[in-house]
């Protein structure tokens, strides 16, 4: 369910994409993507869970032909053949902005993870190995 929290993550995970989309020089038309995308990037927690919200709101996106659904449906997906500057953009936006809309950075956001689901949960696991794909291509 997207609830307030969801809503204050999602908004601060687009402004953190746009901010971190200056660092590439995009045009101010592909910034404006990015807000889109990030705003719009946990839209299947309408309706789908944790596991796979993901699929849902790209799918969901796909149907509505919006251009950048594969971006959706990837996003935190560590074994996706999928890439793109856009994803890779929201994948480091949304591993650094906390549950409640907090920019935490990658260690927060992990520890964050852990409280929530557990040590020994493969969304834990999942979104350790992310970070860490994230940190060695930057």
């Amino acid at each position: 369910m997207m609830d307030n929290n969801r809503l204050n993550h999602s908004l601060a995970v687009a402004k953190k994409m746009v901010e971190i989309g200056k660092n590439y020089s995009l045009k101010y038309d592909e910034l404006s993507d990015l807000y889109v995308l990030g705003f719009n990037h946990d839209i299947g927690y309408e309706y789908g869970n944790n596991s796979n919200h993901a699929h849902i709101g790209g799918k969901i996106l796909k149907r509505n032909n919006y251009k950048y659904w594969k971006e959706i449906y990837y996003h935190g997906d560590i074994n996706s053949e999928y890439t793109s500057l856009f994803l890779n953009i929201l994948n480091e936006a949304d591993m650094q902005i906390d549950k409640y809309g907090n920019d935490v950075g990658y260690i927060k956001r992990l520890e964050d993870i852990k409280k929530r689901y557990g040590e020994n949960s493969t969304t834990y696991k999942n979104a350790k190995i992310l970070v860490s794909k994230l940190r060695s291509e930057n």
